[in-house]
This record gives C-alpha cells, structure tokens and sequence, in this order.
C-alpha cells in the first residue's frame, strides 16, 4: 500500500478529531463578522475557496480566498487564515511576514516544528492528519472540516458518507476513462478543483474543473464516449442527462461533497497503478515548495 492510500483511508478518523478541536482552537478562528480572506497554495488554495463558500453562505461575514501569491495588497481584512501543511511555503510565509503588525493572522498547519510558528498570530496544529506522501489527502480535508466544525456545519454524517466512499467500488468504466471532469456549485467548485488536481498530481490524467452552470459554455464539448463528468454536490437540472446524450460517463456525486472529493481521490490512485505511476511521487513535485533567494 502506498503511502497516499494509507492516509486518504484515515480520514474518518481525521475528520472526528478535527471536529472535536473546533472548539478548543475557537479563538485562533475568524469569530463571526470579522471580514476574513483564506489563503493558501495548490490543494490548501482550493480547500480555501471551499471554506470561503461556505463561511460567507452561513452569514458568519465576508470571506474571500486567494492563492498566497496573489493576496491583494492594501486590502483590509480582520484576519487571514493560511492553510499549510508543511509550514515551510515560501508563498505563505512571505504573505504571513508583510501581514504582521497589521493583519490578524492565524495558520492551519500539520508539523509544528516549522517556520509558520514565528509568522503567525495564533496556529491550529492538525499533526494527526500531517502525511508523508507529496499528494495531500488527508490534511487538507481535514483542515476544511475543522472550519466547518467551526461554522456549526459538520456532522457525523459527514463521516459516515466518507466510510461509505472508502468503501463502495468505483465504477468498472471509470479507471479507463481517457478524460475527467469535476464539477461543482457554491463550496463545492472548490472541492471540483482539488479533484481535478489530485488526478493530474497523481496519474497525470487529463483533468478539468468548472462551475457546473459554467461547464455548457464550452466545456461540455469535449465529452464523448471514453470520458467522465463527475458531479460534486447536487447537479444543476437536466445536466446529467445532457452529458449522457454526448456518451460521456456521469458520474452522480450522492454522497457529502466532501465524501466525493475521497472517492475522487481513490480515483486518482486506481489510474495511477492502471498507468504503472507511483502516486507518492509525482513527476516534477515534492512536498513544499520553498522558492530560493
């Protein structure tokens, strides 16, 4: 078993804990009003719009998330959570070192034994969803559920839609697919990003993500039969049956969205063995990204 397989098969048991801590880590989260923005680089970046979404729809107060390189500069915000897994990111320790003595800033991290420690305000350590595999799985599903516990937004249906993903096979024609589509709608777009990422991070699929409304300004023709249209959340009416007529694979996202995104991720490795590619070590990745001087 790869090192990739072991962790996205974790989070379950990841996600009761994170929930738990929501309380206990309370006061290093944006309290209700503030104006926040979330930032945070590849996956973290997309887990991010994912909890901007869903922070924002719940009436806790504006929320706005932006890759860390791309923060708007001069922009007033009460606080700014960065999502980090390894705390090292060049991107978001810069961002966090220019905010300082400005900007409320909390980190959302896996290893406390990292710059980010020094940079931020408050931190939120997750080390019990920290990971050894270049792809992340599980800290950033976890991260995302500790914010969601946060909004009152988590269930222990939540967790038992992702025992049900681990559990239930793929369908047979899936592997195969020569093309993936992730959609999704509010939150959920965030969560179609990171799946399209994981696929292209792990078996170097060729993968696209959109808003699922946006998905018939174009997208929708490059689907044909041997290709696969994946539906995070509910989709929007006569979507599913209009991918059908093309001979694309729908594929109905039933579970939480959040659940989705782990089946997603099997996906990813299942294509990846098909393929002979080793998932824990994508081409041309490593683990952080630390930009020299």
């Amino acid at each position: 078993m790869t090192y990739v397989e072991d962790e996205l098969s974790s989070q379950p048991e990841c996600w009761i804990r994170a929930a738990q801590e929501a309380a206990v880590h309370a006061a290093a989260l944006p309290a209700a009003g503030e104006r926040v923005a979330i930032v945070g680089c590849g996956t973290s970046f997309f887990m991010a719009q994912a909890a901007a979404v869903l922070r924002e729809q719940s009436g806790q107060g504006e929320t706005d998330a932006f890759a860390a390189s791309e923060f708007p500069e001069g922009r007033s915000y009460d606080r700014v959570v960065a999502l980090t897994r390894s705390g090292t990111t060049t991107e978001v320790l810069e961002l966090l070192g220019r905010l300082r003595g400005q900007t409320r800033t909390t980190a959302v991290t896996a290893d406390p034994h990292t710059p980010v420690m020094e940079y931020a305000d408050g931190v939120v350590v997750l080390d019990f969803a920290d990971e050894r595999s270049v792809v992340q799985t599980r800290f950033a599903t976890t991260a995302l559920t500790l914010l969601r516990a946060h909004l009152g937004l988590h269930s222990d249906a939540v967790v038992a839609d992702a025992r049900t993903a681990l559990a239930t096979p793929l369908p047979e024609e899936l592997v195969g697919c020569a093309q993936f589509t992730f959609l999704g709608r509010g939150w959920t777009v965030g969560l179609a990003n990171e799946a399209g990422l994981k696929m292209r991070e792990a078996s170097l699929a060729w993968t696209e993500a959109y808003p699922a409304m946006e998905y018939r300004h174009g997208p929708i023709s490059i689907t044909t039969h041997g290709t696969a249209t994946w539906m995070l959340g509910e989709a929007p009416e006569g979507l599913a049956e209009q991918v059908r007529r093309t001979g694309g694979l729908w594929v109905d996202g039933g579970l939480d969205p959040l659940a989705e995104l782990v089946r997603a991720q099997r996906l990813a490795v299942a294509v990846a063995a098909a393929r002979g590619l080793d998932p824990d070590q994508p081409r041309h990745l490593t683990r952080s990204v630390i930009l020299g001087d």
